[in-house]
């Protein structure tokens, strides 16, 4: 009768040393001068340091859905980092917040040095470009739990904003002007919905070339996420901005209304900013009903900005000098809660 171990079990303890090595050098990379700890520390050290008024923490916490299943097929790794980190970044960014530091959690069946290094790699470029640490995380090796090859990831994000500076939409009133600022494709949300289209109904590989999009099926839908934080900065520096939604899932239609006090709505245009080719192919293809759309996709606005009207063209300004081409896609009106199409 042969003994057991935990490696027989399915947990190999070498892997996951062997994990904590490769990814150590790529996490420091990020470390900020409020980094205090160092990776395999038990917790992560985070001074606030000076430079704040009345400091207020906002967090949040968010992953990448069935994303995960186009990275699987496509073999592709290094992407799902930078959406899960620029999605939480967004995440708080609608409230004014600057992020200071991220944490992941990485779980899997059999653990592979190689993969989690790629993912790993991807959360550090993005922390880099968001000027956040990548603090710490977990990485776990649960056999019999993940199919072989399959892995989730979830990311965990604490930025600050001076009190005074909290963006919530509390102020929002009538005629207040609604900006559009674009997506790259679906970021992180409407997954279950596209998958069914271009793997179920169509039929299709992940390598399949589609003329409307002149790119492969899996190219179009592993885009990154993009972050705003950049973009954003000169508007809220500025006090330009009453209040912000980032446009995930529930698309326009459900976001929108999050940042709307009672007895405001959104009035939003219809053909006011160019839908992405990639919702018009899924939306033709899959025969998807509009209103559909509008909440299982972003259709093309990754952001709503929402300004007074007088300060229109300075946000424009400051938006197209950060490169950025928004649109004028509404505003606000009296009514219920909600987003109202015209």
């Amino acid at each position: 009768m042969s003994g057991s171990s935990y490696k027989a079990a399915g947990v190999d303890i070498d892997a996951g040393n062997e994990t904590v090595r490769r990814i150590k050098s790529i996490a420091r990379s990020t470390f900020t001068p409020g980094v205090l700890s160092e990776i395999g520390s038990f917790g992560g050290l985070f001074s606030l340091g000076g430079g704040w008024s009345d400091p207020v923490l906002v967090s949040s916490a968010d992953g990448v859905g069935t994303k995960l299943k186009v990275a699987f097929m496509a073999g592709v790794h290094d992407t799902i980092g930078r959406d899960l980190v620029n999605h939480c970044v967004n995440d708080i960014l609608v409230q004014g917040a600057t992020p200071l530091f991220f944490l992941d959690y990485l779980a899997t069946g059999r653990l592979s040095p190689d993969v989690a290094e790629q993912i790993v790699t991807g959360l550090a470029a993005a922390c880099r470009e968001n000027g956040c640490a990548l603090l710490g995380g977990e990485t776990a090796e649960m056999p019999g739990f993940y199919a072989d090859g399959e892995y989730d990831v979830a990311g965990f994000i604490v930025g600050a904003v001076d009190r005074a500076k909290i963006i919530d939409g509390h102020g929002l009133v009538p005629g207040d002007v609604l900006l559009g600022v674009p997506s790259v494709g679906l970021h992180t949300n409407g997954y279950s919905l596209a998958r069914h289209i271009a793997f179920g109904t169509l039929r299709l590989q992940v390598d399949s070339h589609v003329p409307e999009l002149g790119e492969t099926v899996g190219a179009a839908l592993l885009r990154p996420h993009r972050s705003y934080l950049r973009a954003l900065q000169p508007l809220l520096a500025a006090g330009l901005v009453k209040g912000m939604a980032h446009i995930t899932g529930g698309g326009l239609t459900d976001n929108v209304p999050r940042i709307l006090p009672d007895g405001m709505a959104a009035e939003i245009r219809h053909g006011s900013w160019p839908v992405l080719p990639i919702f018009e192919w899924l939306g033709r293809t899959g025969a998807v009903p509009t209103d559909d759309q509008y909440r299982a996709f972003n259709m093309g606005i990754g952001l709503v900005v929402a300004v007074a009207e007088t300060n229109t063209a300075a946000a424009m300004t400051a938006l197209q000098q950060a490169g950025e081409q928004a649109y004028d896609i509404g505003r606000v009106v009296a009514g219920t809660p909600g987003v109202v199409y015209v």
